[in-house]
């Protein structure tokens, strides 16, 4: 970088005065936060991420130099970015299943069929309609818990507390459910994988290997 180009001293200075400023507004925050998850506790870690980030940047390329901060990022990589105090959330869900044994799922739609007129499997004998059916009769939650009797395997799952501005009008998001979700006003998320599981043991075979490792002569 060209001397033209370097970060003046006053810039420098001005973005250590961000820092300084916006962790008293941080630590204001989390000393006034309501919850675990206060939305104007994530909206200032937010605004002192970005002011470290740019006093770092500045001070490396003016002295060549850096901090000792390190902000970490959501899990997801995307900062929240939602409003500072929401007046309603959206509770989004997704569970994933394979058919793994599709004639004991028919089976069990049959069952609620037979006692049910309603629930009858005319149009759709197949998969599609059993899982109509028993969707129908069951709750989510329920088929959750009892997903292998319905010769069901779990795949993975994530739930997500969106923040709003203010709550919909009847009707308004029916049509879209999922399609007007800004990741950025996710306040919170809870993902189950198998991949976690995979890590983790990928993290125990290291250390196992590790400790079998011979010492040096």
């Amino acid at each position: 970088m060209s001397d033209a180009a370097l970060p003046t001293v006053a810039e420098v200075r001005a973005a250590a005065e961000a820092v300084k400023a916006a962790l008293d507004r941080h630590l204001a925050a989390v000393e006034s936060r309501v919850g675990d998850e206060d939305p104007a506790v994530y909206a200032a870690f937010n605004e002192l991420a970005a002011a470290a980030e740019e006093y770092d940047e500045l001070l490396y390329d003016r002295y060549d130099e850096v901090t000792p901060f390190e902000i970490p990022t959501p899990e997801d990589g995307v900062a929240y970015a939602g409003p500072a105090e929401p007046a309603a959330f959206s509770v989004l869900i997704r569970r994933d299943y394979a058919v793994v044994e599709p004639a004991r799922l028919i089976a069990q739609a049959e069952r609620v069929a037979a006692h049910d007129r309603d629930a009858e499997l005319v149009d759709d004998p197949g998969t599609a309609g059993a899982l109509g059916v028993l969707f129908g009769e069951y709750e989510p939650d329920e088929i959750a818990s009892r997903y292998k009797e319905f010769g069901l395997e779990e795949g993975d799952s994530t739930l997500w507390i969106a923040a709003l501005e203010e709550v919909a009008e009847p009707g308004d998001w029916l049509n879209s459910p999922f399609g007007q979700t800004d990741p950025q006003d996710v306040v919170h998320r809870f993902d189950v994988s198998s991949v976690f599981d995979e890590d983790a043991e990928d993290e125990d075979f290291d250390e196992d290997e590790e400790a079998a490792a011979p010492a040096p002569a």
